[in-house]
């Protein structure tokens, strides 16, 4: 594992070769991160709720860093004067003058909550995974890195639709998804919430080589956003 001065970028490939163990608390580089905290954030205020409890509750002398985890959607479509057309339609000029606005939003949104743990004179890296579906790609992520502690937000919204059973939110599906060995908390407003039984579905499942699960690329995916601090991979986990 080594630092890079921009966020790391995780893209989702179908060509996979091996499998993680999710009973081993040790990385691909032999450390012990058994006690690290992941945090998935995104643009809403649940997600400020989330950062600010996982510093206050869940992070320890023993922690050696906070990573803050957001999934972004995939760009199928630049906005244009003649209404949203697809890349393939528009010139390299155009791509690259959205994807760099869209590069500056996620830097200002990350900024925030790297400041948060900042404050609490916490490490803090982040991680960028690009996927259109939130869910699957988180819980694909804890089996890549073996994430034993996860915190998510949600909002109060979401929780009465939960009690109507019209719907579940984003963060009780990656808790009904997660590995067993992943302890997910669920955050509203500043406290910790009861989460939705998990099912046996949840149990650890080995990531096979046809699965669409995010693979970590090394420093060529670090150059295009700064940041005060990420994490690079310079190998694939799977």
């Amino acid at each position: 594992m080594q630092n890079c001065d921009g966020l790391c970028e995780i893209e989702e490939e179908r060509d996979q070769t091996s499998s993680v163990n999710g009973d081993s608390a040790f990385g691909i580089d032999g450390a012990d991160h058994s006690n690290d905290v992941y945090v998935a954030v995104g643009r809403g205020p649940s997600s400020v709720d989330a950062v600010a409890w996982a510093l206050r509750h869940t992070v320890t002398p023993s922690t050696s860093a906070v990573y803050l985890v957001h999934v972004f959607p995939e760009v199928h479509y630049i906005p244009t004067p003649l209404g949203k057309l697809r890349k393939s339609q528009v010139s390299a000029e155009q791509i690259e003058s959205y994807m760099s606005q869209e590069r500056r939003k996620r830097r200002d949104m990350l900024g925030k909550y790297l400041n948060m743990c900042q404050a609490y004179q916490v490490q803090a890296e982040t991680l960028l995974i690009e996927s259109d579906i939130i869910t699957k790609a988180v819980v694909d992520l804890i089996q890549v890195l073996n994430i034993k502690s996860l915190i998510v937000g949600t909002s109060k919204s979401s929780l009465r639709s939960r009690k109507k059973g019209s719907s579940s939110s984003k963060a009780d599906q990656i808790y009904k998804n997660a590995p067993m060995y992943c302890e997910v908390k669920i955050v509203c407003e500043g406290s910790e919430v009861s989460p939705i039984n998990r099912t046996a579905a949840a149990t650890p499942s080995p990531v096979h080589g046809n699965s669409n699960v995010a693979t970590l690329e090394g420093p060529t995916a670090c150059g295009d956003e700064d940041s005060s601090s990420c994490t690079c991979f310079s190998r694939k986990f799977i």
